[in-house]
């Protein structure tokens, strides 16, 4: 049987926290604690002198809470966190797949978590 995971391209995250919602609530977790935790990184000024014009980077991490909705995916469902990914970049799947995919992107805005 292969082993599946997540994908996250982050490039196209929007950090809307429908991830960390959906899987707060699937894993009845209390506050102060995330199975995926959104991570904002910046924000960055984009050129120097234009100091109206920023960049912000969301990154979803998976934190050891997360049980990649072992119930869900049983079921033949996908992960909670990809199914509310509003942006499209959360993937679940065969990880010599997701592997594949990562290859075929360009740049290196992906976040690989096997289980």
């Amino acid at each position: 049987m292969a082993k599946n995971g997540l994908l996250i391209d982050y490039k196209y995250c929007t950090g809307c926290h429908s991830c960390e919602v959906a899987c707060k609530n699937h894993l009845g977790l209390l506050v102060g604690k995330w199975g995926i935790k959104l991570t904002e990184v910046g924000p960055f000024v984009v050129e120097a002198g234009t100091p109206d014009k920023f960049e912000w980077i969301y990154m979803p991490v998976p934190t050891k809470l997360c049980d990649m909705c072992v119930d869900e995916t049983a079921k033949g469902n996908l992960p909670l966190c990809a199914h509310h990914c509003l942006g499209g970049c959360i993937e679940f799947g065969p990880i010599d797949e997701l592997a594949k995919k990562m290859q075929q992107r360009p740049g290196k805005q992906n976040l690989y978590m096997p289980i």
